[in-house]
């Protein structure tokens, strides 16, 4: 099944002397279950590209469907609502809460969809120890290595069980062990059949998945 097309998606900015283009004429189209990598060189629109998909961003142009609901048409509302229910996002920087300690953070995103207390906590205990978290639970970010707070970002975005999880340079600033070990987890959750899209430099990390796309300039390379 189809769980992403898009057509003709730009996205451009208008800087003074006409428009700087990020992305040109993307068409993608990505099945359930797919692991996909995206590469290219700095400045190719790969993050742009991801943000787009992960209903982060918005296209200049095009058009894009999520399943068989067509973005480029939605509200701001129900492109949260979209969001919120399907995707999960992993950063290179973390993106934890400093203030909020590991089970707090974990705990976050299921406050935004109301679920109940109970389980809430159910749902945090079963993370802590699928992630070997449990010792750190109390803990805050900067008491963390920087492969523990991926590990508790990657357990975050999955707590809402996503179709879909998107990463952008997960590995980017971790050690090779701790990158691998973030690979090895997203390897797992592809096989269990969650949909992963990947930015990445590492050509390791693409072999991870089943297809390699190739941005440059903004365009996918034919």
């Amino acid at each position: 099944m189809t769980m992403i097309k898009t057509r003709g998606l730009t996205k451009a900015y208008d800087e003074g002397g006409g428009p700087t283009f990020v992305l040109r004429d993307i068409a993608l189209d990505v099945e359930e279950g797919e692991f996909l990598t995206i590469m290219g060189p700095s400045g190719s629109g790969k993050s742009t590209l991801l943000h787009i998909l992960g209903l982060l961003d918005s296209a200049s142009s095009g058009e894009y469907w999520f399943y068989d609901q067509p973005v480029h048409r939605l509200s701001e509302r129900r492109l949260a609502e979209l969001h919120k229910r399907w995707i999960g996002f992993v950063f290179q920087s973390y993106h934890l809460i400093d203030d909020l300690t590991v089970t707090e953070n974990l705990e976050t995103p299921l406050l935004y969809k109301k679920v109940p207390a109970s389980e809430r906590k159910g749902k945090v205990a079963d993370m802590l120890d699928r992630f070997q978290m449990v010792g750190k639970k109390d803990l805050f970010p900067n008491q963390l290595s920087g492969g523990q707070q991926q590990r508790v970002a990657v357990a975050r975005a999955l707590i809402i069980e996503p179709k879909l999880i998107l990463a952008d340079e997960p590995t980017g600033n971790l050690s090779s062990k701790e990158g691998t070990a973030i690979m090895e987890i997203f390897k797992e959750l592809n096989t269990a059949g969650t949909t992963i899209i990947q930015v990445t430099h590492s050509e390791s990390n693409a072999a991870y998945g089943k297809r390699v796309i190739r941005l440059f300039d903004g365009w996918i390379e034919k």
